[in-house]
């Protein structure tokens, strides 16, 4: 039990101060990567987020890789959000486990429709289109230590694409889950995005060079301008610190009532308190959850059904996300539909 407690204890030394390096103020568009921020998989989502402490199953890839650990049986997971403006996120993983060790792949894809390119000076449309989208695809082990604890982590590439500019980078998720073992009341802690700057690149004049120096005085191209590509700054990817504690209010053969609390602190926003909910009554699945001093509403909801089938265990999830302002009504607000199996 000591050596659990140690190992619990060293996992926070090395976690904690990542997480409250960031400012105690939100930096908003300070950082780049945004998507990495969109939490995937309806279950999670309707219980406000507050899931790093309860996760599972193989969703676990993106809020703790921890949670991949106890699980005897392999799965597959494929999400789907709508989002307002007709912006779509896919979300996909698969697993193998050993029934101590588990090994997932999974990848993400935020897209949109094509837009029109407008002319600065006239403000008419060119007739030509562009587009934006970014994606990660990653790769995450987590153990099974002793019966009550776990740990996990995950390397994943990152790519994100607009107009005819990309850049590309990489980063780690870390995470660790302790069972105290009574009322089955859970520890989780993750940090998430742990990667380098990122920068565009930029040749704006056509002439093989960005990041120019405009103090130069120097007409690079000799097109009788000086350097008009200016240096393009580096953005930070937004490191997530997650610590979060659940635990059963009842639970029996058939049902369960479970509630999770969870402290959030992203580098570029304050920190958020979210609070979650999941009853499940045989098949059937409800959830709740808010998230507090966030920048919109912070409400979600959602709704699942498990199906037993001869090929494996379905689990169909839906959530709705209030976005407040940011959607006209409560259709074009963000919905979510999420698919597991177990097999």
């Amino acid at each position: 039990m000591k050596k659990h407690i140690v190992l619990i204890l060293t996992l926070a030394v090395l976690l904690v101060p990542f997480g409250i390096s960031a400012k105690p103020f939100g930096k908003v568009g300070t950082v780049g990567m945004q998507f990495l921020k969109l939490g995937v998989d309806a279950r999670a989502i309707g219980m406000g987020e507050a899931y790093t402490a309860v996760t599972d199953d193989i969703s676990s890839v993106f809020w703790n890789p921890a949670g991949l650990a106890p699980s005897f049986q392999n799965q597959v997971f494929f999400s789907h959000t709508n989002w307002p403006a007709n912006i779509m996120q896919e979300y996909a993983a698969a697993t193998y486990t050993t029934g101590v060790s588990t090994y997932a792949v999974f990848g993400t894809v935020l897209h949109m429709d094509k837009m029109e390119i407008t002319d600065e000076e006239t403000f008419e449309h060119t007739g030509e289109y562009f587009t934006n989208s970014s994606a990660a695809f990653g790769l995450s082990y987590a153990q099974q230590f002793t019966d009550k604890f776990s740990a996990g982590g995950s390397v994943k590439y990152l790519r994100e694409n607009l107009y005819e500019y990309a850049v590309n980078s990489y980063a780690f998720d870390l995470g660790s889950m302790y069972n105290t073992g009574w009322n089955n009341i859970k520890i989780g802690m993750a940090l998430k995005n742990f990667g380098p700057d990122v920068r565009f690149r930029v040749d704006d004049d056509d002439d093989g060079s960005t990041d120019e120096d405009p103090f130069d005085l120097y007409d690079n191209d000799g097109d009788g301008q000086i350097d008009e590509d200016g240096a393009e700054l580096e953005s930070k990817i937004p490191m997530h610190f997650s610590l979060g504690v659940s635990g059963d209010l009842m639970r029996t053969d058939n049902s369960h009532w479970i509630a999770s609390l969870q402290l959030d602190n992203v580098i570029d926003r304050t920190e958020t308190w979210n609070l979650g909910t999941e009853y499940k009554l045989g098949n059937i699945f409800l959830r709740a959850g808010y998230q507090f001093n966030y920048d919109t509403n912070g409400f979600s909801a959602g709704a699942g059904w498990q199906v037993p089938t001869s090929l494996g265990i379905f689990n169909i999830d839906y959530a709705y996300t209030d976005m407040g302002y940011l959607a006209e009504n409560m259709l074009k607000s963000a919905h979510r539909v999420s698919l597991k199996m177990r097999y």
